[in-house]
Order: structure tokens, then C-alpha cells, then sequence
């Protein structure tokens, strides 16, 4: 443990400074107009492979943006850890709300992160967690204690639901070929307490459009008369929640999976202040499902939420119209059991049966996938545990996460292996948000506990 610790220190700048030139790349993958910094951001990644000693890395094409796959074997005997990770970013909108440039990193201090954080579009998810990987293995290499094969699956569709990811494992199985899977693409309670995510939702995001009339009208001449595609839109969605915050679709809790309350106790351990998680968001006061208490809502059950809602006229001014269409997008976390495919069409069924004679409707899916939840007595469990425990010096606590990240249960179904998530970014830190970053100090971290989860693995394995 010493070994590592001196090893990051001594490298300590060079580490930031070269997660901060890969920060710089804007790899945003929902918007075409960064297609060519979605493949430089490709490049940049197999290189960086290839300089901490993968002995084989390349980019592999696919219907969309490439994967860069990297490997290291030493001994086709020993165990092999196949790490996987994304190198595109959301978008950066709003840009108004950036205290500093998403794609210009900047190192500030706040009351959580004393040593500094970086400031940056991508710095937690998923660049600067992906990153601790590569140092992970630069120092196991360099310190010749790298105890196993690693293989690296770097994808550059995440954002957008890695609709080419599917495509690369069903047709790259053997090359895959692993004893476990190791993601860092969630988080953890605190830089006191680690946590290992054991459980995700799945996803379900659909857009929806309504149209009236067949163009724009004035809403002076045809106001009361015709149907408003915007105030029809609004009555709809509001519909979809009861009075208790319940998801009114027909047959959408059928396969939910109810936690006993010895299972809700043992979650409810977890170090959590009610008072500090409104005073952060400065909310005067939480909202959700009845019955259910905030970290629950958040994980163990499923939700419906409006991501975008638009129509009509929205620039500076007024404009007095009724708008022939109006469009949302919505997402649905769900949770295991609950099948996205199968959600979506009971969705789907349920708009157009609450939609007014006076409107068309239109569903249009764009991508899902299903919950997934790993074992704590699986062998990856247990290593990781082991390694938080050695850096942190407290055990980790196992957390389900409300987030999603669909390609766990693909892994699990085409490639046979669990999925072990060793998070190191904080709720704080503003993923998919303004002022996105992540902590020095968690960085760091990440870079010493990765090798000790490798040695505990293999030692565990034998």
C-alpha cells in the first residue's frame, strides 16, 4: 500500500495534468456537431493505453462512434479483469450556469474537496473515473505487480444509451472473454465512508409529440375553440402521477420488486442527513412517492420524470399563437424485474389512451434498459470490499443507485460475468450538470485502490 501511495504522490501532477488535457477533448456524442472531438477523444484514450503497457490496443469501428479496446495478458492461467468505461460527456448545456468553461478544466477548492477539484464537463463522469483505471495500470506495470490479465472496453456512446455496444459484445465474445467485469462510473457516500453500488435501475426514455392543428393559429381567432397541443401535453403528463406520487399507468408496478423491510433497515444504515441533502440542493423540502423515505425513493423504487418539454413560441417577446405541436421527452428509472421493453409499450398503450379527441399522439422510444443488482458474497464483492477497507480504512457499504447504466445486465447476459461498480465521485458533484467535477483527492484515491482490488481478486480467486 506504501509502494502505491509514494507511487501517486511522485506522479501526483502529472496524473491531473493529463486527465485535464483529456477533459479539454468536448466528446459530447448526442450532438453531431462534436463528432470529430468524439473520435480525437478515441484517439487520445488508445494512446493513453498504450503508455501505461497494454500490449495491444485498438479502435474497433462500429455502426457509430468506435470502442478502444486494450489488453494486457500475462498468463492466459490467471484470472482476467475486464474493465469497462466511456469516453463521451453529456452535452454542457445550460452554458450560462458554468462558473468557469465546461471544456477549459480549472482546479477549485470547495467545503467538500479542501485539496481542489476539477472543474469540467466529463471530470467525474465518466473521463476522470475511467482514467483512474489507465494510472491503475501504468502503476502495476511500472512496479511490476500486475497480478493478472486486464482488458480494457472503453465505449464512446454512453451518454446516448451505447446503442453500438450491443453490437460490439454479441460479435466479440472471445475477445471479451473475462472472470469479472470492473466499473467506475458511480459513486460512493462520502470521502469517509466508501460504498460499492450493488444494485442500478433500468431505463426506459421515450419522446412524445402531440399535434393539434394542422399549422400555427392565432390564439386570438382560434383560442377556446381548438385544442391546444401545449395545454393538452401539460394536462397529460400531469396525469401520470396520483395524488401520493404514484405512477398512474396501468400494469407499470405488476413485476416491481418489493424489498422486505430487514432488507430497508439494512439500507436505511447508511450515513444519511435529510437536513444536509436539502440544505445542498436548497430545497425547503423533499418530494416523492408516499411511504417511501428519500433514500429509498431514489433506488429501490421506480420513477417517471419529464427531462424537456417544448412548443410554440419561446423567444424574447410575445407571440400570441397556438402551437400545432408540442413535444416532451421522459424518462422512467425502473427497478429489477421490471422489463424496459415491456414498460415502454405499457407507456406507449397508456399516452394514446389518455390523449383527447382533438389531438394525435406520437411515442417515439429511444433507448432503455434493465435494473440489475450484484451479489455481496460474489468474490468481486468481496476484493473490492477489501480494498476500500485498506485505503479508506473503513469497510464499504453496499448501495443501490438510483442511476442507470443499461450495458450491466447485457455484460451479465452475453458475457457470463458479474459486474463489480467501484465508484469514487460524490452526489455533490454535479454530473450531468453545471460546474460538473471531480475531487483531486477522490481521483487520487481511485488511482490507490484499483491495484489492491486486482491482488485481493486473484488472491481470493485461487
Amino acid at each position: 500500500m506504501e509502494n502505491i501511495k509514494a507511487y501517486v504522490q511522485e506522479h501526483k501532477e502529472r496524473f491531473i495534468n493529463e486527465l485535464i488535457e483529456l477533459l479539454k477533448i468536448p466528446s459530447v456524442s448526442a450532438d453531431t456537431a462534436y463528432s470529430h472531438d468524439v473520435f480525437e477523444t478515441a484517439d487520445a484514450v488508445k494512446a493513453s493505453l498504450e503508455k501505461a503497457g497494454c500490449d495491444f490496443v485498438e479502435i474497433c469501428d462500429t455502426p457509430g462512434y468506435p470502442i478502444v479496446y486494450g489488453e494486457k495478458i500475462i498468463d492466459p492461467n490467471l484470472p482476467t479483469v475486464l474493465v469497462y468505461g466511456h469516453y463521451d460527456v453529456q452535452p454542457p448545456d445550460p452554458m450560462e450556469l458554468w462558473t468557469s468553461p465546461p471544456f477549459e478544466p480549472v482546479i477549485k477548492k470547495t467545503d467538500i474537496h479542501p485539496e481542489g477539484a476539477i472543474f469540467a464537463r466529463g471530470a467525474c463522469d465518466d473521463k476522470g473515473q475511467m482514467y483512474m483505471h489507465v494510472k491503475a495500470l501504468e502503476y502495476m506495470v511500472q512496479s511490476n505487480t500486475l497480478p493478472c490479465n486486464v482488458k480494457f472496453m472503453i465505449e464512446g456512446e454512453e451518454e446516448i444509451g451505447s446503442k453500438s455496444l450491443s453490437w460490439f459484445v454479441e460479435r466479440n465474445q472471445e475477445k471479451l472473454k473475462n472472470d469479472v467485469i470492473l466499473i467506475s462510473d458511480t459513486g460512493m457516500i462520502s470521502n469517509q465512508q466508501p460504498s460499492i453500488t450493488t444494485g442500478l435501475r433500468g431505463l426506459s426514455y421515450v419522446e412524445v409529440e402531440v399535434t393539434g392543428p394542422n399549422r400555427d393559429l392565432h390564439s386570438g381567432l382560434y383560442g377556446g375553440a381548438v385544442a391546444n397541443p401545449i395545454n393538452v401535453l401539460a394536462k397529460m403528463i400531469a396525469s401520470l402521477h396520483d395524488e401520493n406520487n404514484h405512477i398512474t399507468i396501468p400494469g407499470f408496478y405488476d413485476n416491481v420488486e418489493e424489498l422486505s423491510l430487514e432488507e430497508r433497515a439494512e439500507m436505511a444504515k447508511a450515513p444519511f442527513s435529510l437536513e444536509k441533502y436539502k440544505n445542498a440542493l436548497q430545497l425547503n423540502d423533499v418530494y416523492g412517492e408516499k411511504g417511501y423515505v428519500t433514500n429509498e425513493r431514489n433506488s429501490i423504487r421506480p420513477t417517471l420524470d419529464v427531462n424537456g418539454i417544448w412548443g410554440g413560441y419561446t423567444g424574447e417577446g410575445a407571440k400570441t399563437v397556438i402551437a400545432s405541436k408540442a413535444f416532451a421527452k421522459i424518462s422512467m428509472r425502473l427497478v429489477p424485474n421490471q422489463d424496459w421493453e415491456e414498460i415502454t409499450e405499457l407507456f406507449t398503450k397508456h399516452f394514446n389512451s389518455i390523449a383527447p379527441a382533438g389531438v394525435t399522439v406520437l411515442v417515439k422510444p429511444h433507448h432503455g434498459g434493465q435494473g440489475y443488482v450484484t451479489p455481496i458474497d460474489s468474490i468481486g464483492y468481496k476484493a473490492a470490499n477489501m480494498a476500500y477497507t485498506e485505503t479508506f480504512g473503513v469497510p464499504a457499504i453496499p448501495v443501490r443507485s438510483g442511476g442507470s447504466i443499461p450495458i450491466v445486465a447485457l455484460f451479465e447476459k452475453e458475457l457470463k460475468s458479474k459486474t463489480i461498480l467501484m465508484g469514487f465521485g460524490l452526489d455533490s458533484d454535479a454530473i450531468h450538470s453545471p460546474n460538473e467535477h471531480f475531487g483531486i483527492f477522490n481521483y487520487l484515491k481511485g488511482i490507490e485502490t484499483i491495484p489492491l482490488f486486482y491482488k485481493y481478486f486473484v488472491e481470493l480467486s485461487k
